[in-house]
């Protein structure tokens, strides 16, 4: 008896244990159903748990037998733009003629045999074919023209290519325009020659005058004028300046000097004396 394992929760110790007492009260039953509460408990458990995993997919299982709701496409209607009028009376012009080829071309008809009396034009000769190419028709060629590789080939002369209009004014370049010596430079140049007008002096007027000229293709500054200004004499002298400044490095552009407008601010200040 001592050496074997006691089991207090048998019925057995259960009922000892609770000899002459009142079997009535709660704790009498629930030490007789502790068993099966805790059996109970464990198997809820596990279902809930295997229920918690299982979910996703039985989620997605439902989702594939439940049909899916038809997507509402909005319809916009869309004005399309009536084609233009065609002219019958004026026909669009013929596509213009391909450029000469460099090789001089004579006509090379498609073999046919026929008999010698039914040929109306005779191939090329091989002593032809040694100084042009074969083609679909007779074609003087052109020594200065491009060599065509699987192009077609005409009579019309290359024309040469026109240049956009060289007095344009560009506003961004590959290389913008600089003054001799650098920006320092200039501005010494503005500091040693703007006299400081009487009247601005008189009234206290400083601060900066905005201007905007043009870098020519030599270099001199043209088109001065005040994009902001301070009055009293003040945007009349920052235009003399300007005007008589020396002459700057040109803006490039793909690899030639052209016209670049520039702005740039000068500045206005009186010096305070001394107390």
């Amino acid at each position: 008896m001592l050496g074997q394992k006691l089991d207090i929760l048998k019925q057995e110790w259960i009922d000892v244990v609770f000899t002459d007492r009142n079997k009535n009260y709660g704790a009498y039953e629930l030490r007789k159903q502790n068993g099966s509460n805790t059996s109970k408990a464990l198997l809820i458990g596990v279902l809930s748990f295997v229920f918690v995993i299982s979910l996703p997919t039985i989620i997605n299982l439902i989702a594939g037998f439940i049909p899916k709701k038809e997507e509402k496409v909005k319809i916009v209607p869309v004005v399309l733009q009536p084609p233009p009028p065609v002219n019958k009376q004026k026909p669009p012009p013929p596509p213009p003629e391909p450029p000469k080829p460099k090789v001089d071309q004579v006509k090379f008809p498609p073999p046919v045999v026929k008999p010698d009396n039914e040929v109306k034009e005779q191939p090329p000769t091989v002593k032809e074919l040694e100084v042009a190419d074969p083609g679909q028709k007779n074609i003087k060629g052109d020594p200065n023209a491009d060599i065509k590789i699987d192009e077609p080939v005409g009579n019309s002369d290359v024309k040469q290519v026109t240049e956009e209009d060289p007095n344009k004014i560009f506003t961004a370049v590959e290389q913008e325009p600089t003054p001799a010596g650098g920006m320092a430079a200039f501005y010494k140049y503005l500091g040693n020659n703007i006299r400081y007008p009487a009247v601005a002096k008189e009234n206290n007027v400083q601060g900066k005058v905005f201007m905007q000229f043009v870098v020519e293709k030599d270099g001199s500054l043209t088109d001065v004028k005040v994009i902001r200004g301070i009055g009293s004499g003040c945007d009349q002298e920052a235009v003399r300046v300007l005007q008589n400044a020396p002459k700057w490095r040109p803006g490039i552009q793909n690899g030639r000097p052209v016209r670049v407008q520039y702005n740039v601010p000068i500045s206005f200040t009186l010096q305070q004396e001394d107390q």
